[in-house]
């Protein structure tokens, strides 16, 4: 009786010794069903949405009205600038996701070089949209040039707002991330901004088509 009671706890201790641990992808697999970031990030992309949604309306209201100014519009503004700012967004956001998938995998360093090249890449949109500007100034293209022009400018200036906010947060992650804050069980907050920042890209795909192609 000593000896088989002496046995069984070590034969136990022996069993968790060997017993396979949990992976990243089985713990990712657990978390299949859960909210990816969290509640408040939704919650501001939920208003971003709303936001842009009535911007849009604006936009379409004025586009009924105004139909020959809309058409005309897009033949003046650089077109080249928003094609250029639409492959900056679709890369860095490439460059989150590459980011995200990294920490995932536990591999910290590839993470931080990812989400570092995503800055840099995302820290092209505003310079591009000032030299933008800039030009269309340069050309007598200010938001009194007409009714899209008007538009064109409100709903791109206030793009370019959630996206500055967008590379703050980025900056707060890589920050979060050199510090080791996030690991493969916990990365709540790189997830948050990943949602985030395809959701400005999101707009962003909208945005372009109606303001430079569709003349």
């Amino acid at each position: 009786m000593m000896m088989e009671a002496t046995y069984a706890p070590a034969h136990a201790a022996a069993d968790a010794e060997h017993s396979p641990k949990p992976t990243s992808e089985a713990i990712t697999r657990q978390l299949a069903g859960r909210i990816p970031g969290n509640k408040g990030i939704w919650v501001g992309i939920t208003c971003e949405f709303v936001e842009f949604a009535l911007m849009f309306s604006v936009y379409f209201i004025a586009r009924y009205h105004y139909p020959e100014a809309f058409r005309k519009g897009p033949e003046l503004i650089w077109t080249t600038a928003g094609a250029v700012n639409t492959l900056i967004m679709v890369t860095s956001s490439f460059f989150v996701a590459c980011s995200l998938a990294s920490v995932k995998n536990a591999q910290l360093r590839r993470a931080r070089f990812w989400l570092a090249a995503a800055i840099v890449t995302a820290l092209g949109y505003p310079v591009v949209k000032l030299l933008e500007v800039d030009w269309n100034l340069a050309h007598g293209i200010d938001g009194k040039a007409g009714i899209f022009y008007t538009v064109y400018y409100y709903l791109t200036f206030n793009h370019l707002v959630h996206a500055c906010w967008g590379i703050l947060g980025m900056c707060w992650a890589f920050f979060r991330l050199s510090t080791k804050a996030y690991s493969a069980e916990q990365h709540d907050g790189l997830e948050a901004l990943a949602c985030y920042w395809h959701a400005t890209d999101i707009i962003w795909l909208v945005l372009f088509p109606l303001f430079y192609v569709l003349a």
